[in-house]
């Protein structure tokens, strides 16, 4: 993730990109909520391209996303995050360490909730994460598409309103998109003049090896049972670009024979609808034609293994400042 002080430093020790026209305004704004309130489906609606994976399943964001929305009057710098949660295992630790490293140096928090559920206990106890922070806060009500009426929202607003935590309150649907302009205006207004930190066609800053990683991820997530999803992990392990293909072989990781069994399938079936959805999903955000060669492996406790939970954070990949 970067951050604010070091974009104005420049990435890798370059300049930062020139003063922009008069009144042209930029800033980091992070996304952040509980499990599947749609924030990864927030962000990519934001910038218009699939930079998180997407999941029915909880928790599926597991690190900090970044994404940046260029317009000719401003640059907005979008990180999601994984849900709040009680932090059990090291990986769950790891997670909520990356919520709270979201909140610093942001000019604007959007606290995701899901506007067709009522207000929980839970809900009280996760945005006490926003409580003291300087940010600009304000509350994205997602999944209006799914509310019957506007007016059903209207109470929940208000219990969010009471805690005197949030300054806008914006309905939206980051899946057919209503109400993202006007949250895009809202962000906007609450952002300081300054220049662009990044050149005009940078999306993010998560190299393709680990985007690829995570569509593989996201392929397996949606295609297995239940009982698999929080203990997948995928990483790749040869990465071959080649003029006319790109050649990619991973192996995906599970705890337990059982769960190996799952993802492979009968015949090896399950693997292979795994493999044929993400490589479409490879090619589609790579814009080139993608081989894809996948594995299975079991790795038993790896969601408490730090030397293994370095290597799935593109941070801590060797060479990962390229692709």
């Amino acid at each position: 993730m970067v951050t604010k002080n070091q974009a104005r430093r420049g990435a890798n020790n370059d300049p930062v990109t020139g003063p922009q026209a008069p009144g042209h305004v930029s800033g980091f704004a992070s996304i952040l909520g509980r499990p599947n309130a749609g924030k990864s489906t927030l962000l990519n609606a934001l910038v218009g391209s699939k930079i998180a994976i997407v999941s029915s399943k909880p928790q599926t964001t597991r690190t900090g996303i970044q994404a940046v929305l260029t317009r000719p009057e401003a640059q907005v710098v979008f990180l999601d995050t994984p849900g709040i949660h009680e932090a059990g295992k090291l990986i769950h630790k790891r997670m909520m360490e990356a919520v709270r490293e979201a909140l610093n140096e942001r000019d604007v928090l959007l606290y995701v909730c899901d506007a067709s559920v009522p207000f929980e206990p839970a809900d009280a106890d996760a945005i006490k994460i926003l409580e003291g922070n300087q940010a600009r806060r304000f509350l994205v009500l997602n999944k209006i598409d799914s509310v019957k009426s506007r007016h059903q929202i209207l109470p929940l607003i208000e219990t969010y309103r009471q805690t005197g935590l949030f300054e806008e309150f914006v309905p939206v649907s980051a899946l057919t998109g209503e109400g993202l302009d006007e949250l895009v205006r809202v962000v906007l207004t609450a952002l300081p003049e300054g220049p662009r930190y990044f050149p005009e066609d940078h999306l993010t800053d998560q190299p393709e090896r680990f985007l690829a990683a995570e569509l593989i991820r996201e392929a397996a997530l949606e295609t297995t049972r239940q009982e698999v999803p929080h203990a997948i992990a995928v990483l790749v392990d040869r990465w071959e670009d080649g003029a006319r293909l790109l050649r990619l072989s991973a192996t995906v990781y599970v705890e337990r024979e059982g769960q190996k069994k799952i993802v492979i399938g009968t015949g090896g079936q399950v693997l292979k609808r795994i493999g044929t959805a993400a490589r479409q999903q490879i090619e589609a955000l790579l814009g080139r034609k993608c081989y894809l060669e996948l594995f299975v492996k079991v790795r038993p406790g790896w969601r408490e293994n730090s030397e293994f939970l370095n290597e799935l954070d593109w941070r801590y990949m060797a060479g990962g400042q390229s692709r």
